[in-house]
Protein backbone atom coordinates (compact mmCIF):
# COMPACT_ATOMS: atom_id res chain seq x y z
CA UNK A 1 0.00 0.00 0.00
CA UNK A 2 2.47 2.29 1.08
CA UNK A 3 4.73 1.74 -2.37
CA UNK A 4 1.23 2.43 -4.22
CA UNK A 5 0.04 5.47 -2.80
CA UNK A 6 3.82 7.34 -3.06
CA UNK A 7 3.80 6.47 -6.88
CA UNK A 8 1.36 9.34 -7.38
CA UNK A 9 3.57 12.60 -7.21
CA UNK A 10 3.09 14.51 -3.99
CA UNK A 11 2.39 11.69 -1.83
CA UNK A 12 6.01 10.63 0.17
CA UNK A 13 6.31 7.92 2.04
CA UNK A 14 5.29 9.45 5.83
CA UNK A 15 2.38 11.15 4.12
CA UNK A 16 1.19 7.56 2.44
CA UNK A 17 1.77 6.00 5.84
CA UNK A 18 0.09 8.41 7.99
CA UNK A 19 -3.20 8.68 5.43
CA UNK A 20 -3.08 4.54 6.20
CA UNK A 21 -2.74 5.29 9.66
CA UNK A 22 -5.63 7.69 9.99
CA UNK A 23 -7.96 5.52 8.26
CA UNK A 24 -6.62 2.42 10.07
CA UNK A 25 -5.86 0.38 6.58
CA UNK A 26 -2.89 -2.25 6.96
CA UNK A 27 0.16 -0.83 5.05
CA UNK A 28 0.83 -4.34 4.19
CA UNK A 29 -2.13 -4.81 1.99
CA UNK A 30 -1.96 -4.94 -1.59
CA UNK A 31 -3.75 -1.78 -3.16
CA UNK A 32 -6.11 -4.65 -5.50
CA UNK A 33 -7.84 -5.90 -2.94
CA UNK A 34 -9.07 -2.66 -1.10
CA UNK A 35 -12.75 -2.30 -0.75
CA UNK A 36 -14.15 0.65 -2.77
CA UNK A 37 -15.18 2.59 0.33
CA UNK A 38 -11.44 2.44 1.76
CA UNK A 39 -10.89 3.66 -2.26
CA UNK A 40 -12.95 6.54 -1.95
CA UNK A 41 -11.45 7.22 1.84
CA UNK A 42 -8.25 7.17 0.18
CA UNK A 43 -9.48 9.26 -2.56
CA UNK A 44 -11.19 11.65 -0.08
CA UNK A 45 -8.01 12.19 2.52
CA UNK A 46 -5.47 13.08 -0.71
CA UNK A 47 -8.21 15.60 -2.17
CA UNK A 48 -8.20 17.61 1.03
CA UNK A 49 -6.23 16.01 3.88
CA UNK A 50 -6.89 19.50 6.39
CA UNK A 51 -10.55 18.21 6.79
CA UNK A 52 -8.63 15.09 8.22
CA UNK A 53 -6.76 16.54 11.01
CA UNK A 54 -3.80 16.12 9.33
CA UNK A 55 -1.40 19.08 10.84
CA UNK A 56 -0.70 21.83 8.68
CA UNK A 57 3.46 21.02 8.83
CA UNK A 58 2.35 18.10 6.45
CA UNK A 59 1.17 19.69 3.63
CA UNK A 60 3.46 20.95 0.49
CA UNK A 61 1.73 24.28 0.12
CA UNK A 62 1.09 26.37 3.11
CA UNK A 63 0.24 29.76 3.29
CA UNK A 64 -0.66 29.95 -0.63
CA UNK A 65 0.36 33.56 -2.09
CA UNK A 66 -3.01 34.00 -3.68
CA UNK A 67 -5.45 32.11 -1.14
CA UNK A 68 -3.80 32.64 1.96
CA UNK A 69 -5.01 28.54 3.33
CA UNK A 70 -2.94 25.63 3.57
CA UNK A 71 -2.95 22.96 0.53
CA UNK A 72 -1.31 19.93 -0.85
CA UNK A 73 -0.88 20.30 -4.35
CA UNK A 74 -0.48 16.37 -6.58
CA UNK A 75 0.68 15.22 -9.81
CA UNK A 76 0.62 18.43 -12.55
CA UNK A 77 -0.38 20.97 -10.15
CA UNK A 78 3.21 20.72 -8.46
CA UNK A 79 5.28 22.05 -11.15
CA UNK A 80 2.49 24.60 -12.60
CA UNK A 81 2.00 26.24 -9.33
CA UNK A 82 6.46 26.17 -8.92
CA UNK A 83 6.28 27.83 -12.69
CA UNK A 84 3.92 30.40 -11.45
CA UNK A 85 5.83 31.25 -8.29
CA UNK A 86 9.11 31.80 -10.55
CA UNK A 87 7.50 33.76 -13.06
CA UNK A 88 6.35 35.81 -10.16
CA UNK A 89 9.51 36.20 -8.59
CA UNK A 90 10.71 37.32 -11.65
CA UNK A 91 8.32 39.90 -12.67
CA UNK A 92 8.49 41.23 -9.02
CA UNK A 93 12.38 42.00 -9.43
CA UNK A 94 13.28 40.44 -6.59
CA UNK A 95 16.45 39.07 -5.68
CA UNK A 96 15.46 35.58 -5.98
CA UNK A 97 13.95 36.29 -9.09
CA UNK A 98 17.00 38.13 -10.68
CA UNK A 99 18.87 34.70 -9.55
CA UNK A 100 16.32 32.47 -11.68
CA UNK A 101 16.76 34.85 -14.36
CA UNK A 102 20.09 34.17 -14.73
CA UNK A 103 20.19 30.73 -14.00
CA UNK A 104 22.33 30.97 -10.63
CA UNK A 105 21.77 29.15 -7.10
CA UNK A 106 18.65 30.78 -5.28
CA UNK A 107 18.87 29.64 -1.76
CA UNK A 108 22.47 30.90 -1.11
CA UNK A 109 24.55 27.76 -1.55
CA UNK A 110 28.32 28.07 -3.15
CA UNK A 111 28.81 29.25 -6.38
CA UNK A 112 33.07 29.21 -6.35
CA UNK A 113 33.08 25.59 -7.39
CA UNK A 114 29.91 24.11 -8.00
CA UNK A 115 26.86 24.10 -9.87
CA UNK A 116 29.37 25.32 -12.82
CA UNK A 117 27.80 25.20 -16.30
CA UNK A 118 29.42 24.94 -20.00
CA UNK A 119 33.42 23.81 -20.51
CA UNK A 120 36.21 23.82 -18.22
CA UNK A 121 37.93 26.62 -17.85
CA UNK A 122 41.69 26.78 -17.46
CA UNK A 123 44.65 25.02 -19.39
CA UNK A 124 43.39 23.69 -22.65
CA UNK A 125 44.11 20.54 -23.38
CA UNK A 126 45.29 18.94 -27.35
CA UNK A 127 47.45 18.60 -29.27
CA UNK A 128 51.38 20.17 -29.56
CA UNK A 129 51.88 23.94 -31.03
CA UNK A 130 54.54 24.18 -33.51
CA UNK A 131 57.48 26.50 -33.15
CA UNK A 132 57.31 29.87 -35.06
CA UNK A 133 59.93 30.12 -37.87
CA UNK A 134 62.37 32.99 -37.53
CA UNK A 135 61.92 33.60 -41.62
CA UNK A 136 58.46 33.63 -41.86
CA UNK A 137 57.96 37.63 -42.60
CA UNK A 138 61.15 39.34 -42.08
CA UNK A 139 64.89 38.23 -42.38
CA UNK A 140 66.30 37.05 -39.49
CA UNK A 141 68.87 38.67 -37.43
CA UNK A 142 72.53 38.96 -38.83
CA UNK A 143 71.62 37.58 -42.18
CA UNK A 144 71.23 40.96 -43.86
CA UNK A 145 68.60 39.85 -47.16
CA UNK A 146 69.34 36.28 -46.72
CA UNK A 147 66.65 33.44 -46.00
CA UNK A 148 67.04 32.00 -42.91
CA UNK A 149 68.74 28.61 -42.56
CA UNK A 150 66.80 25.53 -43.03
CA UNK A 151 63.83 27.68 -44.06
CA UNK A 152 61.52 26.07 -47.33
CA UNK A 153 63.21 26.41 -50.39
CA UNK A 154 66.39 28.36 -49.51
CA UNK A 155 69.52 26.06 -50.01
CA UNK A 156 70.61 24.22 -46.59
CA UNK A 157 72.70 26.44 -44.68
CA UNK A 158 76.16 25.16 -43.30
CA UNK A 159 77.79 27.25 -40.24
CA UNK A 160 77.37 30.81 -39.64
CA UNK A 161 74.52 30.92 -42.46
CA UNK A 162 76.67 30.43 -45.66
CA UNK A 163 75.30 28.63 -48.41
CA UNK A 164 76.93 24.50 -48.43
CA UNK A 165 79.20 23.37 -50.40
CA UNK A 166 78.08 23.30 -54.61
CA UNK A 167 76.95 18.68 -54.78
CA UNK A 168 76.12 18.61 -51.38
CA UNK A 169 73.83 22.00 -50.85
CA UNK A 170 71.94 20.50 -54.55
CA UNK A 171 71.12 17.09 -53.39
CA UNK A 172 70.01 18.75 -50.05
CA UNK A 173 67.28 21.09 -51.94
CA UNK A 174 66.26 18.57 -54.42
CA UNK A 175 65.16 16.01 -51.32
CA UNK A 176 63.83 18.66 -49.27
CA UNK A 177 61.64 19.97 -52.30
CA UNK A 178 60.22 16.58 -52.35
CA UNK A 179 59.12 16.68 -48.64
CA UNK A 180 58.62 19.34 -46.57
CA UNK A 181 60.06 19.01 -43.15
CA UNK A 182 59.15 21.39 -40.25
CA UNK A 183 61.91 23.49 -39.36
CA UNK A 184 64.94 22.96 -37.26
CA UNK A 185 64.01 24.93 -34.07
CA UNK A 186 67.02 25.98 -32.29
CA UNK A 187 67.25 23.75 -28.53
CA UNK A 188 68.04 25.44 -25.28
CA UNK A 189 70.12 23.10 -22.75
Amino acid sequence: MIVGLTQIRGIGYMFANTILNVLKINPNQRIGYLSPEQVNSIESIIKNPSASNFPSWFLNRRKDVETGEDKHLLTSDIAFTVRNDVEREKTSGSWRGIRHMFGLKVRGQRTRCTGRKGGAVGVAKGGKVMPTREGAGAPAAGAEGAPAAGAEGAPAAGAEGAPAAGAEGAAKTKESSGKKEAPAADKKK
